[in-house]
């Protein structure tokens, strides 16, 4: 079961508020998706996800293949039962991940050689193979396997990883074997060419997915130069399937990119950050390790109301990252999706209520830039 349904859209953007439903629930949009790698939002406790009310998290098929494999997932009936996890789950393809360890790997047409970043031992993965994996996690929504294309590349590099991207895309919807409750979404590549990703999203509709995903961004282009594809691109893209950027996700990037009618983020950025002492609130990030937090008796965020921000002070916080305690990877982990989650339950109410663009200009006029 998928469905994809529009609730609002903004009349001076390309901005909507809707609802996916899956077999496992339904997830509001925009949304931001915790990225559970191995199977765990790292340092975060299940039960404050579900505090959170959050709907959907990613697993990456690449880790969950190599460790802890698909024949001990399976011995518990899949992903959700392996972690314990009831609601939703969106699994990456491996293609980027593949496309991260380049000095590891060599492409084919049928799929990538690749020796595991963990032992050495030697794997292929296809684009069937992909498939027969993320079918085995028994995701939600699953991830066509695709070549991710770098930055920079010349036109005719960024044609051909195009292409074969179609190529796989096309052979990953014939195995997908339509299992109750798994969807399949499609990836646009092309790098920095307008026109090569608007022939990757005609050719991904000819094939019918029922959402789709823009890869291959984030991969080291200026911003503007981001912004300004996504912008070409919001009125191709099209308006009945969910829009999904992958990999993409300070809060400037989510704001803007709801502009151009993305629906879906995901990105290791707030938990990431948040092990580095980077802290996400209202008026921009905080480092908590500065020298001048060491004697500040405030809480984080004065505006935030999650339970560290109610309960300790940036004092504590800098001691616990300073002094290497684990606790820190938690509440640091904690408040930064806490920031993530009501970033987006504002985004989502601004739109339903006709204000967001009024919300999205003062945002960016005030929020640092490129954060």
């Amino acid at each position: 079961m998928f469905t994809f349904r529009i609730l609002e859209s903004d009349r001076d953007s390309f901005a909507r508020a809707g609802v996916i439903t899956t077999s496992r629930g339904e997830i509001e949009t925009p949304v931001f998706m915790p990225v559970g790698t191995a199977g765990t939002v790292k340092a975060v406790p299940h039960e404050f996800l579900e505090k959170l009310d959050t709907r959907i998290i990613l697993g990456n098929t690449y880790h969950l293949y190599l460790r802890p494999g698909t024949d001990i997932i399976g011995r518990f009936g899949g992903l959700h039962e392996f972690i314990s996890w009831p609601r939703p789950i969106l699994t990456d393809s491996g293609g980027f991940q593949v496309f991260s360890h380049q000095e590891l790997r060599k492409l084919k047409e049928e799929g990538v050689e690749f020796r595991s970043h963990l032992d050495g031992s030697a794997h292929f993965l296809s684009p069937e193979k992909s498939i027969e994996i993320q079918e085995a996690l028994g995701s939600d929504i699953m991830m066509v396997f695709d070549e991710c294309t770098p930055y920079p590349v010349s036109r005719k590099e960024a044609d051909d990883s195009m292409r074969l991207s179609m190529r796989w895309a096309e052979r990953c919807r014939n195995a997908w074997r339509r299992q109750e409750g798994q969807s399949l979404f499609g990836i646009v590549q092309g790098g920095m060419y307008t026109d090569l990703r608007k022939y990757s999203i005609e050719r991904l509709e000819e094939i019918d997915f029922p959402g789709m995903a823009l890869g291959g961004f984030s991969v080291g282009e200026p911003k503007d130069l981001m912004y300004e594809i996504l912008a070409e691109l919001a009125g191709i893209l099209p308006a009945s399937k969910p829009h999904y950027l992958m990999g993409v996700g300070t809060p400037v990037d989510i704001v803007h990119s709801v502009l151009q009618g993305i629906d879906m983020f995901d990105c290791v950025l707030p938990t990431r950050n948040a092990r580095n002492g980077m802290l996400f609130t209202w008026k921009g990030p905080v480092r908590i390790k500065n020298a001048a937090y060491s004697r500040d008796k405030t809480p984080l965020d004065p505006d935030c109301g999650c339970p560290v921000c109610r309960r300790f002070s940036r004092a504590y916080l800098r001691h616990l990252f300073i002094s290497g305690e684990i606790l820190s990877y938690t509440l640091n982990s904690m408040h930064n999706l806490y920031f993530y989650s009501e970033l987006m339950r504002v985004v989502r109410e601004s739109i339903k209520e006709g204000e967001f663009r009024k919300f999205s200009e003062k945002f960016l006029e005030s929020y640092p830039e490129g954060n």
